[in-house]
């Protein structure tokens, strides 16, 4: 991999676009990045780190702003970086994400992250010709390429020399992270854990088994009604079942035996419950005959109440229908009376009459109430066109100020809608002339622009001159080196020739073969080597005369321009204009935004005059109805009242006369229907009170109360009947029962003991069914548990097995993650990266010897650690002047330094090895001089020197002032208040 061009634009301390060519920096192999401390060197190498895989090293990643701030609006963060990997020249643009002033209104919004890949010559085979913009996948392009991973990269290319010290300084598990991040050995640390995940595994689903056998010896032991042993096995199984079948034999010979018993009590029981059951059906019967022979004489009297209350059911009716008439007769003489009060309180003084003479005044009075129901309309009229008339003379008052109000409305709109239309005119013409005012007010905003821009400028075009004089005064010396160095070449030229003649062979210039007298050889000769190295710098000057005229004239031609501009103005001036612009503009923006506004106000305006026309018309109309109907209403209600007042007399209106008729009526009615019903319920009743003589005779009574005596009513009746019945039907069932052939010769008074036959099939049954439940327990106890045994034993089986497997993997597993029979105490990924380290101190000892001038060198050692820590990662150093081994933590500072540094290198070189990525044709190597004596400083540049070897670029990051005077070709950061710029010198 070689980097040939780095361009950044607002990116770190750098506001403006800097440009790195690495081609013209790496023209001698090895080039100088120094700078004031914070200036932004390590930026550089951040903005390449960026380019490349959208992120940077170390904690600077963890902040996330990468934009600079003192970079203008308008500059967007762009960083670009050129370079050739596996023979392809390749170009990748990144932005970061930020945030930036909007473009339109204030505030900020999100300016996303960007990334772009093109191809400057053929693209490799199977990538796409044009590119890639997706972030993703540039990133992966970029891995792929470069064989390594961003971690890499930045471990390998850029050599970030504190971590390298710290590296030597960590502890085990510090050093052993880094190193995986290098080396990419996390699948080994997913060998380790697939062994622990297997190892758990396993060991679950043996503990689930061991288990289910545990379950089952618990099982069995609880079904054998015993606690299960610690080392249940075989033998304890088999004894277990040989007792459970002699329990099984016992229960079922105890059973047979109990059943047998209960056999012979049941039979006995039966026998005596028989002799029992006999004795009392006689004694039964025997019982209910004399006890009806006593209670012959009650059912006699029995016999003669019921036939008396039959024959009491035909007096009963006639005299229920008596007492009947004779309440009613009260009732209606009771309401007649009633009637007579209610007509004699209206004021009728014949209350007495006929029931004739009752009607017909009654007639009369609906008659007059029927007259005075046509003069009742009429008044129930008379009050609703007074109530009306009231009504109107309030909408009339309505009317008429709606009126006043409309018209008042009417003489204010001409006035509204000149007015609108003014402020309408003054809108199109602010539309009409906003264009103009637009472009003013930009020129003035550009104007404002290039006067702030003027000092700067002015300063450009002073710092130009300079350094073209400068450019020119370098050029001139440079050129009076190289005539200088010409001349004495050929001041010299005798010497030069003669320093290659050999005897034998002829001369360049004569071409004699023999050289008696030649030339002496000085030692201020100049060679054509001094020559092309000064003809180099004096082409170099030129190409810096060159650009410096160039931006010169750029520098010139921008502040001449900016001159024109302005035409003499001044900075107050132009501030004036661009007020006066902007205020003029906003103002004629503002008015033409309401244009729309003002047509609907005028239109809205319009139409609301129609529509006040129109009301007001209305308005009057309704006012000339109103006026009209209030006086015909009032006509008609004058012209009514004269026969009201003569058909109401003295009552207080129609109504109530009307209502006074109709009330006195209807009560004269209901009189003379009360007086016909009490006259027609007296005849009825001497008619009932014949009837009900007849029947008192008719049925053999003296008087109608013996036979209201001798009533009885219906359920009584059906009681009597039922007694009666009752009585006949036990005694017939009494003698059937002591006809009975098997009662024949049975004594009633004979006394049967049951208790002691009662108790002794209790007894019976119960040691039977206990027998019966103890050998159904034994058989279900002996079942299960031979089914237990065979589960137990096909259980233990499968175990034997899977615990000689689990004790082999548990112990491989153990070994493979450091621990168990591992010694050394070194886990599988360990043991890798202890491989790796080895490698590592093998290939940076060779450089830190020649550094150290032979006295150091790296060891590296797998022992394990204190109190039983892990090892395999130890790295110390070998000191031959003592030929002891030391800690790396006992090394000075420049020894650290010069140790991180030869580490680092040999790091490099196997990472690239290992993963097999690109040649680094170019190298960072960051700070870390400052604390080098002189001659160690040389050997660590003759170091430096030998990676230059094969076309490799070096670059130092360091602020040291030796290095300067040491590395030619340099790039300095200038830090200043609003941010950095690169210079290049050479």
């Amino acid at each position: 991999m070689r980097l040939h061009r780095l361009e950044l634009a607002a990116f770190g301390p750098y506001p403006k676009q800097e440009v790195v060519d690495f081609d013209v920096l790496g023209a001698d192999g090895l080039f100088l990045l120094h700078g004031d401390t914070g200036a932004g060197k390590t930026t550089l190498l951040d903005a390449v780190a960026f380019a490349l895989f959208g992120a940077v090293p170390g904690v600077r990643g963890e902040a996330r702003r990468l934009r600079c701030d003192y970079a203008g609006e308008d500059t967007p963060t762009v960083v670009s970086v050129e370079l050739t990997v596996q023979g392809h020249r390749l170009r990748v643009t990144r932005s970061p994400e930020y945030l930036r002033p909007r473009r339109r209104g204030r505030g900020t919004t999100k300016q996303h992250a960007r990334a772009s890949l093109t191809w400057t010559g053929a693209p490799p085979a199977g990538y796409a010709p044009d590119g890639l913009t997706r972030i993703d996948e540039v990133s992966l392009t970029v891995e792929r390429l470069l064989g390594m991973s961003k971690d890499q990269f930045f471990q390998v290319v850029l050599l970030p020399q504190g971590e390298f010290a710290r590296f030597l300084r960590a502890e085990t598990g510090e050093r052993e992270r880094l190193l995986e991040r290098l080396f990419g050995t996390r699948h080994f640390a997913g060998v380790e854990q697939w062994f622990r995940d297997l190892r758990t595994e396993r060991g679950r689903a043996l503990d689930t088994r061991r288990q289910g056998a545990r379950e089952l010896v618990a099982r069995a032991a609880q079904v054998a009604g015993e606690e299960p042993p610690e080392d249940a096995g075989e033998p304890w199984l088999t004894e277990l079942i040989d007792r459970t079948a002699a329990l099984l034999a016992e229960s079922e010979e105890h059973e047979a035996a109990a059943g047998q018993a209960r056999k012979r009590a049941d039979d006995e029981l039966v026998e005596r419950r028989t002799l029992v059951e006999r004795v009392s059906r006689a004694r039964a019967a025997t019982v209910e005959l004399a006890a009806l022979a006593e209670q012959a004489a009650d059912r006699e009297a029995l016999r003669a109440e019921l036939g008396a209350a039959r024959r009491a059911v035909a007096v009963a009716g006639v005299a229920r229908e008596l007492t009947r008439f004779e309440q009613l007769l009260k009732s209606t003489a009771l309401a007649e009376h009633e009637r007579s009060a209610d007509v004699a309180r209206l004021g009728f003084p014949r209350h007495e009459a006929e029931v004739a003479e009752l009607r017909t005044a009654a007639g009369r009075l609906r008659e007059e109430a029927g007259s005075l129901t046509g003069l009742l309309a009429e008044a129930v009229q008379q009050d609703a066109e007074r109530l009306r008339v009231a009504e109107l003379d309030r909408h009339e008052e309505r009317a008429r100020q709606r009126a006043e109000q409309l018209a008042e409305q009417l003489s204010l709109v001409p006035q509204q809608i000149t007015a609108a239309r003014g402020e309408l005119d003054a809108a199109l013409a602010a539309v009409a002339a906003l264009p103009g005012l637009k472009s003013t007010m930009d020129d003035a905003v550009v104007l404002a622009e290039d006067v702030a821009r003027l000092p700067a400028e002015e300063k450009a075009v002073a710092a130009a001159v300079t350094q073209q004089r400068r450019a020119v005064d370098a050029h001139q010396r440079a050129r009076e080196a190289v005539l200088d160095i010409r001349q004495r070449r050929l001041d010299g030229m005798a010497s030069e020739l003669s320093a290659g003649l050999v005897s034998g062979r002829p001369c360049p210039v004569c071409g004699a073969t023999e050289h008696p007298q030649p030339a002496w050889l000085e030692l201020t000769t100049v060679t054509a080597v001094d020559e092309h190295r000064a003809t180099k710098v004096e082409q170099q000057a030129l190409d810096a005369r060159q650009l410096a005229a160039v931006a010169l004239k750029e520098a010139e031609q921008r502040h001449a321009a900016l001159l024109e501009r302005l035409a003499g103005r001044t900075a107050t001036q132009i501030r004036g204009l661009r007020r006066r612009a902007v205020a003029e503009h906003d103002k004629a923006a503002a008015l033409a935004a309401r244009r729309e506004e003002l047509a609907d106000h005028l239109r809205a305006l319009e139409t609301g005059a129609d529509r006040v026309r129109e009301r007001h018309g209305a308005a009057e109309r309704e006012l000339a109805a109103l006026r009209q109907e209030r006086a015909g209403l009032v006509e008609r209600i004058t012209a009514r009242a004269e026969r009201l007042d003569a058909a109401r007399g003295e009552y207080p209106d129609i109504a109530s006369r009307r209502t006074s008729v109709l009330t006195l009526a209807t009560a004269l009615d209901a009189l003379a229907e009360a007086r016909t019903e009490r006259m027609a319920v007296a005849a009825r009743l001497d008619e009932q009170r014949a009837a009900v003589d007849t029947a008192v005779a008719e049925a053999g009574f003296a008087d109608l109360a013996q036979a209201r005596a001798a009533t009885r009513t219906e359920p009584h009746l059906a009681e009597l009947e039922r007694r009666l019945s009752d009585a006949e039907l036990r005694e017939a069932a009494a003698r059937r029962v002591l006809a009975e052939p098997d009662l024949a010769g049975i004594d009633p008074d004979t006394v049967i003991d049951l208790a002691p036959a009662l108790t002794a099939v209790t007894q019976a049954r119960e040691a039977a069914e206990q027998a019966v439940a103890a050998t159904t327990a034994a058989r279900r106890r002996a079942h299960e548990i031979t089914d237990l045994a065979t589960r137990l034993r096909a259980r233990w089986a499968e175990l034997a097995p899977l615990e000689e497997e689990f004790v082999e993997l548990s112990a491989l597993t153990d070994v493979v993650n450091g621990r168990g029979q591992n010694v050394r105490r070194m886990s599988l990924r360990a043991y890798v990266l202890a491989a790796k380290l080895e490698e590592v101190a093998v290939a940076a000892t060779a450089r830190l010897r020649r550094m150290s001038h032979g006295r150091y060198s790296f060891v590296h050692s797998d022992e394990a650690g204190p109190r039983g820590t892990r090892g395999g990662l130890g790295l110390d150093v070998l000191d031959d002047y003592s030929g002891q081994i030391r800690p790396v933590k006992t090394l000075s500072g420049g020894e650290l330094f010069v140790a991180s540094l030869a580490l680092a290198l040999g790091l490099a070189d196997v990472v690239v090895a290992q993963t097999g990525g690109s040649l680094l044709d170019t190298l960072f190597v960051d700070e870390g001089f400052g604390g080098l004596d002189a001659e160690t400083l040389d050997k660590v540049m003759d170091t430096l020197d030998e990676l230059r070897s094969g076309g490799r670029v070096v670059g130092l990051v360091s602020h040291v002032e030796e290095l300067r005077q040491r590395i030619p070709v340099r790039l300095r950061v200038i830090k200043s208040r609003t941010g950095s710029i690169l210079q290049l010198t050479a």
